[in-house]
């Protein structure tokens, strides 16, 4: 019975699986999921499943069949036309839509970094021994040995097989300390907040870097994320800041990345960490002078010790969305100092709106960085 049931839920599991993928790029177009994100686990709604239900005896004429005035007759109602809207939010582990996402763009597990590995001490349990905290108890071998013990006596009476411990057949369990490599990854998420970047503008980025911070947890044992914004100065923020504020005047994008290379610098060694670099931004840009800055600022300082750089343009009226051609002229996706075998580093993608989001995750994370 206990098979059968875990039978069913597995392929109930399958279906809602299916659901979500063919709705993708909906759900990641759409803020409700963010806002319903708690721990390990986002609630989704899903529609057009229905739900085995119970019911008992002849349910016509009953409450709830048509409209009625209050004390009316329920029978005599009159029954709606319009076909039900069958709605269902199911409770998804944040690795499966992980792993629903790289299904539906077919993106390979990233493979971290040999030289980025850093080494954590966990406890092992591994054996038995006679000593120990009470919280450590292994009550099947403290049993077996208090039953072995009246045996060897003779006290154990088949009849009425009382076994009693006693302190000499305490039994707990042992550890020892094990190192285990461990993949760390830090992400430093950069955003443009001058005046032309708009509230839609933030919307689609706090959108793209949700589901960028989803695939990455999915691929590394510990995650960090750093917070930048940047107008024609740049400074770190946190989390909640960096998806609110809002901010006038010009802009300045080497601001950022020097605010970037400073964080890399002091908090994380290219040979313990997998650094990931996102900028957004609608592509207006000071200079061509400081467009060239930026530019030597990735070859020289960023480059070298990140496992990728990825530009996400979002489209703005008010912007020139130049800098995504600057980017993709400096740096193109085969040759180059700062190439792998899958291509260049800097990875360049254009969102002109939120269904755009599933597309740019793709261009960055197909290769497997």
């Amino acid at each position: 019975m206990v098979n059968k049931i875990e039978q069913d839920h597995g392929r109930f599991r399958q279906i809602v699986k299916g659901k979500i993928r063919r709705d993708l790029r909906r759900f990641i177009a759409r803020d409700e999921l963010i806002g319903r994100e708690g721990g390990r686990f986002v609630s989704i709604p899903v529609h057009d499943i229905d739900i085995p239900t119970f019911r008992f005896g002849d349910n016509a004429g009953s409450v709830g069949m048509g409209e009625g005035d209050e004390g009316q007759d329920a029978g005599k109602g009159k029954g709606g036309e319009s076909q039900g809207r069958h709605l269902f939010e199911v409770d998804i582990n944040i690795e499966e839509l992980a792993d629903i996402l790289a299904e539906e763009l077919q993106l390979p597990r990233i493979k971290p970094r040999g030289r980025h590995k850093l080494t954590t001490i966990r406890d092992r349990y591994s054996g038995i021994r006679p000593v120990g905290p009470a919280s450590l108890r292994h009550f099947k071998r403290s049993y077996r040995e208090a039953l072995r013990r009246q045996i060897g006596l003779g006290a154990y009476d088949p009849a009425n097989p009382i076994v009693i411990p006693v302190k000499d057949d305490m039994r707990f369990r042992s550890w020892t300390e094990v190192r285990k490599p461990q993949s760390n990854a830090a992400i430093v998420y950069m955003m443009d907040v001058s005046g032309s970047m708009g509230d839609e503008q933030k919307e689609m980025v706090r959108l793209a870097a949700f589901w960028i911070d989803t695939w990455l947890r999915r691929n590394y044992e510990g995650i960090e994320s750093r917070y930048v914004v940047h107008d024609v100065t740049a400074q770190e923020v946190d989390r909640k800041t960096f998806f609110s504020v809002r901010e006038d005047g010009g802009t300045r994008i080497s601001s950022a990345f020097q605010c970037a290379a400073k964080i890399l610098q002091e908090h994380y060694a290219p040979t313990e960490w997998n650094c990931y670099l996102f900028h957004f931004s609608d592509g207006d840009n000071s200079s061509e002078a400081d467009n060239r800055a930026c530019v030597q600022m990735l070859d020289r300082q960023l480059l070298p010790v990140c496992n990728m750089f990825g530009y996400c343009q979002v489209k703005s009226a008010y912007g020139s969305g130049s800098f995504y051609g600057v980017l993709r002229e400096a740096f193109p996706d085969k040759g180059g100092p700062h190439c792998d075998d899958q291509g260049s580093k800097v990875v360049a993608a254009r969102v002109n709106e939120r269904e755009d989001i599933l597309e740019s995750l793709r261009t960055f994370f197909k290769s497997g960085r």
